[in-house]
Formats: structure tokens, C-alpha cells, sequence
């Protein structure tokens, strides 16, 4: 048996229930914290507000409709990183590059996007134009921790794991964020997904978020 099947068969083995207090108390931990994090980081947001508009003029944030709890739609909000005419960009590029459309088919990535600008290529390796995301969790569409957010388009590509990821709230960050971000293969960060969700605790919430800090600074599978 493969290393990643044996994977997916421990994942498969761990509980899933989570009690409706325990979420009640995750979903009260993350609007609390996430309304602190907006406060404390407020001066951060707005300078990079202001270089985002000094630069080219166009929108700060950008929304893209990601899937949520139970299937929800809800726009996911980033600060902007690509430049104003992106999906023409990307088309020609993946029309041209045959080495660049096996990578977006499988990761739904590129390493080295032509889409992105030089603002946006720092913002994404510090993971700073995810910020915005802090709204998100405030309106209860996101957690601080949980699984990735992920289009209606790759849901099917989680298999039998799709239940498990429409049963929480994408996360900001998650064990996806610390095991490699970028770097990790579209099927391993579906089992690192179903296992976030099979072993969930407030603890282990809080491990994820103190060891992001390092994953983030260290820019680790960033791109």
C-alpha cells in the first residue's frame, strides 16, 4: 500500500463529530480574535492600502467566490496582487506555455504567474494580501483556522472528502499553511484538510495559528 493511501486510511479512521458547543466556541474565538487582529493590525492594512492604490490606480481588494460552510458561496477578499486585465493574461499564457496548463490543471498555481505584480509577488510571499480575510471570519464566512477556501470548481476534486470540507468554515490559515503552503501536491492538501477536520480541537486552533508565524516568515512554499 502506498504511503498516501495508508494516509488517507488514517484519515478516514479518526472522528468527525464535533459538538454544536464546540463549534458555538470556535465561532466565538475567531469573531473575538479576528476583531483584535483588525484593531492591532489597522496601521499595516492602511499603508498597504495606499501603496496598492499609489501603484496602479486600481481597486485594493479583490473578491473571489469561494465555497463555504454547507456548500455557502461568499466572496473571499484579498488584497489585489495581479494586474487589472489578469484572466486575458492568463489565457494567452496558458495558451502558449504547454508546461504552464499542466500546472494550472493540477494545482490550480502558477510559480511563476505573469498575472501577478511586483507588489502583489512581496504581499503573497508574506501572505499580507490574505489580511482582508480577517473581515471574512468577522461576518462568519471564514475561521481562523480550518481548512483552505476552494472554488466551487475543485470541490469535486476532494472525492470523498468533499463532505468533510463543506461540514467547517475555510480557514485563514490551517495545517495546509504549515506543511508546506504551495509546495504541497492538490492531494495532499486534500488530506491535510480532512485531517484538520477529523481532529479538530480549540488546542490544536491555536497550535496552527502560533507555528503560521514561522511558516509565513520563512516564506516556505510560498508563491
Amino acid at each position: 500500500m502506498s504511503d498516501q493511501a495508508s494516509t488517507l486510511n488514517f484519515v478516514r479512521s479518526l472522528p468527525v463529530a464535533v459538538p454544536a458547543t464546540n463549534r458555538l466556541r470556535k465561532l466565538l474565538f475567531d469573531i473575538v480574535a479576528a476583531t483584535a487582529l483588525l484593531l492591532l493590525l489597522s496601521p499595516l492594512l492602511l499603508l498597504i492600502c495606499v501603496l496598492l492604490k499609489v501603484s496602479d490606480k486600481g481597486p485594493i481588494l479583490f473578491k473571489h467566490t469561494r465555497i463555504g460552510l454547507k456548500g455557502r458561496p461568499f466572496g473571499c477578499l484579498k488584497f489585489r496582487t495581479m494586474i487589472l486585465n489578469s484572466e486575458a493574461v492568463l489565457a494567452e499564457h496558458l495558451s502558449k506555455d504547454a508546461h504552464a496548463r499542466a500546472e494550472w490543471a493540477a494545482n490550480h498555481k502558477l510559480a511563476q504567474d505573469p498575472r501577478v505584480t511586483p507588489l502583489g509577488r512581496f504581499l503573497r510571499a508574506t501572505s499580507l494580501d490574505e489580511l482582508p480575510q480577517l473581515i471574512n471570519v468577522v461576518c462568519g464566512d471564514m475561521s481562523l483556522v480550518g481548512p483552505r477556501p476552494i472554488t466551487e470548481a475543485e470541490l469535486p476534486r476532494y472525492g470523498d472528502a468533499a463532505i468533510l470540507y463543506l461540514s467547517f468554515r475555510p480557514g485563514l490559515t490551517g495545517l495546509w499553511q504549515i506543511s508546506g503552503r504551495s509546495s504541497c501536491s492538490y492531494e495532499e492538501r486534500v488530506l491535510l484538510d480532512a485531517q484538520y477536520i477529523r481532529e479538530w480541537s480549540l488546542r490544536k486552533d491555536l497550535m496552527i495559528m502560533l507555528l503560521t508565524i514561522p511558516a509565513v516568515l520563512s516564506r516556505r512554499g510560498s508563491c
